[in-house]
């Protein structure tokens, strides 16, 4: 079955505008010494405490080669590693308040790229787009419970 037209202009549309925030990415992790792989972790962790075993599932590597980043991460201050409250044999990635500074800045400067591109859609346009993707970007990782505030 030839795919149609529809299915052509998809992912025509897709991958380019997957180059075109890849550059954007790219070139603001280079401009804070950061590879994409290191801002794909940075963003991952800034809302949640993910074992080192699922993080480096989730991203595709092995575990050593995330421990470098990792460590690489702790050295600049920017993650921190815990073990989990649920399995203490298991290892959480937190990020630090650095990090989460960085990852901040860094945010408001991929918006200012991209507002180019995104500013070219009204809110309802922009919101529709963002609903249409969701089903077919990757499923994040889940969101452990947070430990619990009692002693």
């Amino acid at each position: 079955m030839a795919p149609d037209d529809s299915e052509d202009a998809l992912l025509d549309g897709l991958v380019r505008s997957a180059f075109q925030v890849m550059g954007v990415l790219t070139r603001i992790g280079a401009e804070h010494d950061l590879s994409l792989t290191q801002l794909r972790v940075l963003g991952i962790v800034r809302d949640r405490r993910p074992r080192m075993s699922d993080l480096a599932a989730f991203l595709g590597l092995d575990k050593s080669t995330l421990s470098g980043l990792i460590d690489r991460a702790e050295r600049r201050g920017l993650l921190a590693r815990a073990p989990s409250p649920e399995d203490k044999r298991a290892v959480v990635v937190l990020i630090t308040d650095a990090g989460r500074e960085l990852n901040q800045r860094m945010y408001q400067e991929v918006r200012e790229a991209l507002a180019p591109a995104t500013g070219r859609l009204g809110p309802q346009q922009r919101q529709q787009l963002a609903d249409l993707l969701e089903p077919v970007l990757t499923p994040p990782l889940p969101h452990p419970p947070r430990p619990s505030a009692r002693r």
